[in-house]
């Protein structure tokens, strides 16, 4: 445990080293949020759903925020491994669950703490946001950060650049968040494109969200943090798999 709280903090001390972090992580979904919900203030109508695009749109700014920050703290594996600090960890006495939970949990902490400061911006728009909704809120955080992180570690383990990494990024972690509820509800939407946004596990992630925050989500509550829970184990599984091998692109 204390290899991997070495590893956390190094997670982290990197991240405030380079406030520029920060800028990409927070800067572009804000955006994103302020032009498209302006754009559409006038213009969105769900089925069932009383509000504003704004308010729609927050939750799965959120998520997206999980989402970049995931992309940035797992891409430095694709660093380490170049620099040389990667195949030091891997050859000395630590196991590599160690190593897994340290880089996992380093990157899911930075991604809560980036999108719960956006999420401070509820009020805005409308959105109450009392401390047990607060509370819960960072516990979907956590969960759906978790997942993504590991998504993002079992991604960037087997590049060998990050040229590599923001390919994958571009044609399959971005359609991930595009097709998960966060940019439009699935009431409405063609049939197919409905199948789609029920079989994303990230889909119950934005739901279990927005439940969090009273709003109404895709899927119930429970259905959804199981599915999320799901995906989490899941991908740490997968994660510890990959980097317990004794392969030689370990090494590499």
């Amino acid at each position: 445990m204390r290899a991997a709280y070495a590893l956390l903090e190094r997670e982290l001390l990197r991240f405030f080293r380079q406030p520029n972090r920060l800028i990409g992580a927070i800067g572009q979904p804000l955006i994103f949020w302020l032009l498209l919900g302006a754009a559409f203030h006038a213009s969105f109508s769900a089925p069932g759903i009383g509000e504003t695009y704004a308010q729609y749109f927050l939750p799965g700014v959120a998520v997206m925020i999980l989402l970049f920050t995931a992309i940035f703290s797992t891409i430095s594996i694709i660093e380490d491994r170049s620099e040389g600090f990667l195949q030091g960890v891997l050859v000395a006495p630590v196991p590599r669950w160690a190593l897994v939970l340290g880089k996992i949990g380093g990157g899911t902490v930075l991604a809560v703490l980036q999108a719960t400061v956006f999420l401070l911006l509820a009020p805005t728009v409308g959105i109450d946001l009392d401390p047990p909704a607060l509370l819960a809120a960072v516990g979907v955080l956590g969960l759906v950060g978790f997942g993504l992180t590991a998504l993002g570690f079992c991604i960037a383990w087997r590049m060998d650049s990050t040229q590599g990494f923001h390919a994958i990024m571009s044609v399959f972690l971005l359609p991930l968040w595009l097709l998960s509820g966060a940019v439009f509800p699935a009431a409405g939407a063609h049939p197919w494109l409905a199948w789609i946004l029920r079989l994303n596990p990230l889909s119950y992630g934005v739901a279990a969200l927005r439940h969090a925050l009273g709003m109404e989500g895709a899927a119930p509550l429970g259905w959804s943090l199981l599915v999320s829970l799901v995906f989490a184990l899941g991908m740490f599984g997968l994660a510890f798999k990959l980097a317990g091998r004794s392969a030689k692109g370990d090494l590499r």
